[in-house]
């Protein structure tokens, strides 16, 4: 079990993190946070020096989080299939897996609640958030490089673009979901994303 301090930041995080997700980071004040995770400012200063500080925390957990999602989907994938086109849709399967269990239409990426004020946050920021993109760019992209290999793509196209187009596809649903409140959403756009890969490395007539 965590220590009574490693808990109390969690739950600053955690508050902070469901804050950012309705209101954005620029809209997040302190005090919202401390209502929010029932802490005083004694207990928030003694675990972050600033709301940059804050901010700069939690996009840290999330980009770990998000690279150990990654990585366990594509290990999980790799151990079901050692085909490298099975591997890329069953990934895309799993994460259809979870989303149809979506209910939240508000659900959404931390970094992309960023993106809307990010030439005012630090550097750090910043380059953390490029980082966890050019994660799933890397791994992907890796992924799609050995299924071009084996299964010559009908049309011509780049790994690194099919692996940003996941992460597009995933960021697009999002906006889709909130504006119109629509959970669905991501499921929908991850099977046109399926098929779309299918019919990409499917045989030439």
């Amino acid at each position: 079990m965590p220590r009574s301090g490693e808990a109390t930041k969690t739950r600053i995080l955690d508050a902070t993190h469901s804050l950012v997700m309705g209101h954005g980071l620029a809209a997040t004040s302190i005090d919202m946070v401390l209502a929010k995770a029932g802490i005083t400012k004694g207990a928030f200063f003694y675990h972050f020096k600033s709301k940059a500080d804050l901010a700069r925390a939690l996009v840290e957990r999330y980009a770990s989080q998000d690279a150990a999602h990654l990585e366990g989907h594509l290990k999980r994938a790799e151990k079901l299939s050692r085909d490298p086109l099975q591997q890329v849709l069953i990934l895309i399967g799993l994460f259809q897996e979870e989303v149809e269990l979506l209910t939240d239409a508000s659900a959404g990426c931390l970094i992309a609640s960023y993106v809307y004020q990010f030439e005012e946050l630090d550097l750090d920021i910043r380059q953390i958030s490029a980082r966890t993109i050019l994660n799933w760019r890397e791994r992907l992209g890796a992924k799609f490089e050995e299924v071009m290999v084996k299964y010559p793509p009908r049309l011509p196209v780049r790994a690194q673009d099919l692996a940003d187009a996941l992460v597009s596809t995933f960021e697009g649903a999002f906006v889709i979901m909130r504006v119109l409140q629509e959970p669905m959403q991501m499921g929908q756009q991850l099977t046109h994303y399926r098929n779309y890969i299918e019919l990409l490395f499917s045989a030439k007539e």
